[in-house]
């Protein structure tokens, strides 16, 4: 009894073991490649797949998700015989689990290889400037040399993508010291060309002021011309209305001498020709004054004198020229007769 229930223990693991091995449960997004005797047989995809036992075997599992690479810094050289150090990162996906596990031998490998060989292609071309500025430009040059070469791998190559660019270190300060000269450089410009903007419309402001200013002098000037015009006019209609005679004009005269006499500093009087007659013209009007005896007669005639007013309010004095002669008093306590314009 010991050794058959010995048998029927080891059928029963032996059966166990071949029920596992039967079914096969593949995860979503995943593949599986099954092998008889060491050939391929089929692909299997996800969900309960039943194989058979100890006859098939599943070599191995490929994720079918896109995967992301990162490769190390790679040194290359440019057209210009400068080594930059260039990280990439590549975005690919498994799209035949059999090409990816018969064409090649490891196609994360080969790919690392081929993106290397082919940037060190396409950055020895450029030199280091483009280099710099162009990273779309190289990501499609890479892109397009990787979908041709991993098609037949099952692989496609979805985005590759320059992590990094590092040029030499002497490169990186000359660079920099480039990009501060040219930032003094546009603010030097934009310094003057603010201080050009502000100095034209300083000089349109103080134009636009003389101009306002000399225009406001000129119609304050010819206000103040129509003014004085309408002054003149308005005297002169008076005066021409008037009437006046050679008397009123002889006194009007001698009102305006005092005006010469004023200010401090006059030492010369300038006295208009004309005076002459006007005193001449009062002189006429004085003859008729009666004498100093009442009898009616003519008074004596006094020494010729020129009237010279020197104080406003007492009115003209009279001036001997002959020094010898004895001076006339007037009599101020006296009336003479009135002056009668007519």
């Amino acid at each position: 009894m010991e050794p058959v229930l010995i048998v029927l223990v080891v059928l029963v693991v032996v059966a166990f073991i071949a029920l596992i091995k039967t079914i096969q449960v593949i995860p979503q997004a995943s593949a599986a490649i099954v092998e008889r005797f060491g050939r391929y047989t089929r692909t299997l995809n996800a969900g309960l797949n039943i194989v058979v036992p100890f006859i098939d075997r599943v070599r191995n599992r490929i994720d079918l998700r896109e995967q992301v690479v990162p490769f190390p810094p790679q040194p290359v050289i440019t057209q210009d015989n400068l080594v930059v150090n260039i990280d990439t990162v590549i975005y690919y996906q498994v799209t035949d689990a059999r090409a990816a596990t018969y064409e090649v031998a490891s196609y994360i490998q080969a790919i690392e290889q081929l993106v290397i060989t082919t940037l060190r292609n396409i950055i020895g071309s450029m030199d280091l400037e483009s280099t710099l500025t162009s990273r779309e430009v190289i990501n499609a040059g890479l892109r397009g040399v990787l979908d041709e070469a991993t098609g037949k791998w099952g692989i496609r190559v979805n985005r590759v993508e320059l992590k990094a660019i590092d040029p030499p270190t002497s490169i990186q300060d000359s660079m920099e010291k480039q990009m501060r000269a040219d930032r003094d450089k546009r603010a030097s410009i934009l310094t003057a060309e603010g201080a050009r903007q502000a100095a034209i419309l300083r000089a349109e402001g103080e134009k636009q002021a003389d101009v306002l200013k000399a225009e406001g002098e000129a119609q304050a000037a010819v206000l103040r011309a129509d003014g004085e015009a309408a002054a003149i006019r308005t005297v002169f209609e008076a005066i021409h209305d008037g009437n006046p005679d050679q008397k009123l004009l002889a006194y009007q005269y001698l009102q305006t001498l005092p005006e010469l006499a004023k200010g401090d500093a006059n030492k010369l009087w300038i006295i208009p020709s004309e005076v002459g007659d006007a005193l001449k013209g009062l002189g006429g009007a004085f003859s008729g004054l009666t004498g100093a005896n009442g009898s009616g007669a003519p008074a004596a005639a006094a020494p010729q004198a020129a009237q010279v007013p020197l104080d406003p309010a007492a009115g003209p004095r009279p001036v001997d020229t002959d020094k010898g002669a004895a001076r006339p008093r007037i009599d101020r306590t006296r009336e003479y007769p009135k002056i009668d314009p007519e």
